[in-house]
């Protein structure tokens, strides 16, 4: 696994163009078929197939997932948190973590620099439950210091689905 920036960076030199072209394809529409695939990116199925094998083999292509429309699952709220801790330790960052890990809310937990420590995103069904995750488990937290709440009202680009 790499593990550094210039590591990522080194190793992304080495794709070569057809190796990218596959990425991008993969990126839009990961349930594409190999023999669609390769003919997206002119090559022939069974070199196709093998630049794929080897993108994942290399961690490059870390897996594939279904980009699901929550508001089909009554997920009508989505917001960004900006949380920060009055106690910077590394006990107090991994107890928020698991309090994070463990709330179905938290769809996203990032450790950030800056003004905060931690940007979540969270959705839920309504304000209503918001409200009770907000006050009964974020707040209950004895390091969180600050909770700042960016409601998404649209999203014009997202990159996820």
């Amino acid at each position: 696994m790499l593990r550094s920036f210039a590591e990522i960076l080194q190793f992304m030199d080495a794709i070569d163009v057809k190796s990218q072209e596959i990425l991008r394809v993969l990126s839009e529409d990961g349930r594409i078929t190999n023999l669609d695939l390769a003919e997206r990116v002119n090559l022939s199925p069974s070199a196709c197939l093998r630049r794929v094998q080897d993108l994942e083999r290399k961690g490059i292509i870390a897996g594939y997932r279904a980009v699901v429309d929550q508001t089909k699952l009554g997920i009508g709220f989505v917001a960004y948190l900006g949380v920060g801790l009055n106690d910077h330790s590394k006990a107090a960052q991994l107890a928020f973590e698991k309090a994070m890990e463990g709330a179905p809310e938290v769809k996203e937990c990032h450790n950030t620099t800056g003004t905060i420590e931690y940007l979540l995103r969270v959705e839920c069904p309504d304000m209503v439950s918001y409200k009770a995750f907000h006050t009964d488990l974020l707040g209950a937290l004895p390091h969180v210091s600050a909770i700042t709440t960016y409601v998404v009202i649209g999203s014009p680009k997202d990159m996820r689905k």
